[in-house]
């Protein structure tokens, strides 16, 4: 149901508990049935008012008059040519779009989600970036993705990476209530440590997730062994340099203890050398860490991807590193839904 924009109404998904019942009392009602509007959204996963039957009906009409249940609309979706990777445009209720990519492997199905339409960290590479910042997007934005694409999916959701369009840590406070959401006991009751946030470094965030001991898993993309480098590339580097990164990370790793996932996108003429190998495996060798190497997904601009030979000697090098060492070869890159490749019209 989705009523005119320029009118005020209560969008129900990304309200918290507390949210709802004051959502309830405000209608008339007692606090608790703001408790089972939660528990029907959240827990049951049901958008349809009428079929909520443990509210009165006169709750339920006063809720169909006043409120919408989802901030987002689907506009489209499209598949990779193994049905494995598919990636869904939302409109916002502004007009505003954003991406969303949902990946099945095995028994693993992830949904890449975005905290932002567009980004102002401006990585070079990043097709996302070509945008410019539009908009953060709130809680139930961000968590509508997950109700949504669970919906569509053929298989339970079993991991969620807030990886998409955005830096996560710029939206911090919608990002982790979001998070809270999707892990709240009563409602979707994810694991925590199947819930990834990544970052290009903003490192006051990371100080303050860590100091809030918040249970998610952490993810930072280095994209390059020393501060020229990602330089280069990531201008937020200026102002967040690795040095002092690489500190926020150690911290966040022992202080939480749990392992930091470095991500590192290999870029040809960039990053890619055996001198890079050698130097993040130096470097990253006293944190407790996991290294994702992400080969460059082409998005038509000066980057491009190492040959297949350039990949496999960097890999080589980090061999015998003392800390896991995994390859992420991006799936949908034909349907730009890789990493890097989210980009959308706005307005």
């Amino acid at each position: 149901m989705n009523h005119p924009r320029n009118l005020e109404y209560q969008v129900l998904v990304g309200q918290s508990k507390t949210q709802l019942e004051l959502f309830a009392e405000s209608l008339g009602e007692q606090s608790y049935r703001g408790r089972q509007l939660f528990d029907w959204l959240y827990h049951q996963k049901n958008d349809i008012i009428d079929e909520m039957t443990d509210l009165p009906a006169l709750f339920r009409e006063q809720v169909k008059k006043s409120a919408i249940v989802h901030p987002l609309v689907q506009v489209t979706q499209s598949d990779s040519g193994s049905k494995q990777t598919k990636k869904f445009l939302f409109q916002l209720q502004d007009g505003n779009q954003i991406e969303s990519v949902l990946m099945k492997e095995k028994d693993r199905t992830t949904i890449c989600i975005s905290t932002q339409v567009g980004c102002a960290v401006n990585c070079d590479f990043c097709a996302t970036a070509a945008m410019g910042f539009i908009q953060n997007l709130s809680a139930g934005e961000i968590v509508d993705q997950f109700l949504l694409l669970k919906k569509l999916s053929f298989s339970p959701i079993t991991n969620v990476v807030f990886m998409g369009m955005g830096e996560p840590l710029l939206n911090y406070k919608n990002v982790i209530a979001a998070a809270d959401l999707l892990h709240d006991p009563d409602g979707i009751n994810m694991g925590a440590k199947r819930i990834t946030i990544s970052t290009a470094g903003i490192i006051p965030k990371i100080k303050q997730f860590t100091a809030e001991a918040h249970k998610y898993k952490l993810a930072i993309s280095l994209n390059g062994s020393t501060q020229e480098q990602r330089l280069k590339t990531m201008p937020i580097s200026a102002a967040q340099p690795l040095e002092e990164l690489l500190a926020a990370a150690t911290c966040y790793s022992r202080e939480n203890k749990t392992r930091v996932t470095f991500e590192y996108v290999l870029i040809k003429d960039i990053n890619e050398k055996i001198e890079d190998a050698r130097r993040l495996q130096e470097m990253l060798s006293p944190i407790n860490c996991k290294l994702n190497v992400i080969p460059y997904n082409e998005t038509g601009g000066v980057y491009a991807r190492p040959d297949d030979e350039k990949i496999q000697t960097f890999l080589s090098a980090l061999k015998k590193a003392p800390f896991p060492v995994t390859v992420r070869w991006s799936k949908g890159v034909g349907i730009d839904a890789g990493c890097g490749q989210l980009a959308t019209k706005t307005g």
